[in-house]
């Protein structure tokens, strides 16, 4: 987290006992990147994470972490506020919260509703988390399949592509393992790929070793033809092979496709992650004279203070 090239300092707000310097919670808030994936927008503010000593909760430490990255925020130019990462709106907090990807606040963190919306949220969206525990025989059929193995081949590449600045900020020092279908009678064109990383942080917490797909995509023009399903279907066998336990994929509420295809191959709906938004009030607003840039620190001299 602190080696990312965007991390700033100021957007980490640690609250601690003034009399024994016992740090009672913190917040953390950076920036969502902007339409390309190649910077920062300093529009879209997001507060990646906040967190408090159970014993110290309900005394108002949170709200006051969540105004303080609120003002940290809306100080470098943002218009809106987002609570809860989730892609691409995810500067922090992949691989150590959400699971296989950021998929907000998750439901089974039953505080995150009611503390966002008595600050002013609103559900901004919602991430489904699917699950397959691969202690059983997979049954996966399709009569499509036999077809599409005849034409297709799917590889696995030890080292995934990194689609943009952004997803390489992200992922960080993850190794993840690129699996790309491609057609054998077209010079092995490729028409899909997934990829597919191993959550060690969570593994041990879910009692069996576990790893997530991310990132699947199919060419558009071959899209709905079971390209999607033969392929994950491949990956929950090699993944049962190396015997991991669980898998694990995230689909956005809004995208039935992605649903459907979780519910074909077996995957069961586990939790539910929300993220939050609130537009920030004109009276905290300053000049967005600068819309984007690689650090919060290339918006700073042009921010006019408040």
């Amino acid at each position: 987290m602190f080696g990312k090239s965007y991390f700033d300092a100021d957007g980490l707000i640690v609250a601690a006992d003034e009399e024994t310097g016992r740090v009672q919670g913190y917040g953390l808030a950076g920036f969502a990147p902007n339409a390309d994936l190649n910077a920062l927008s300093f529009a879209e503010g997001v507060i990646c994470s906040v967190a408090v000593r159970p014993g110290d909760r309900r005394k108002g430490i949170g709200r006051a972490l969540v105004e303080r990255c609120e003002g940290y925020l809306a100080n470098k130019g943002a218009r809106s506020f987002r609570g809860g990462p989730v892609w691409p709106h995810c500067p922090f907090g992949f691989g150590l919260y959400g699971g296989t990807n950021c998929p907000g606040f998750l439901a089974s963190d039953p505080d995150a509703e009611p503390f966002f919306k008595s600050l002013g949220y609103a559900p901004g969206g919602q991430t489904l988390v699917f699950q397959k525990k691969l202690d059983q025989p997979l049954t996966i059929a399709d009569a499509r399949f036999g077809m599409l193995r005849r034409r297709y081949e799917i590889q696995v590449l030890r080292s995934a592509a990194v689609g943009s600045w952004w997803h390489d900020c992200v992922w960080g020092t993850l190794e993840p393992v690129e699996f790309r279908m491609v057609d054998k009678l077209v010079n092995n064109i490729p028409c899909a790929r997934a990829v597919v990383w191993e959550l060690e942080g969570y593994g041990w917490r879910w009692g069996f070793p576990s790893a997530g797909i991310l990132d699947l995509q199919v060419r558009p023009d071959l899209r709905r033809q079971g390209l999607a399903k033969l392929l994950v279907a491949q990956i929950l066998r090699f993944l049962q092979d190396q015997f991991f336990g669980i898998c694990e994929v995230q689909a956005d509420a809004e995208r039935p496709d992605v649903v459907g295809l979780c519910k074909s191959v077996g995957l069961e709906q586990v939790d539910v992650g929300t993220t939050y938004t609130k537009p920030v009030p004109e009276s905290m607003q300053v000049p967005l004279t600068v819309a984007s840039g690689l650090t919060p620190a290339d918006a700073v001299a042009n921010a006019a203070p408040r």
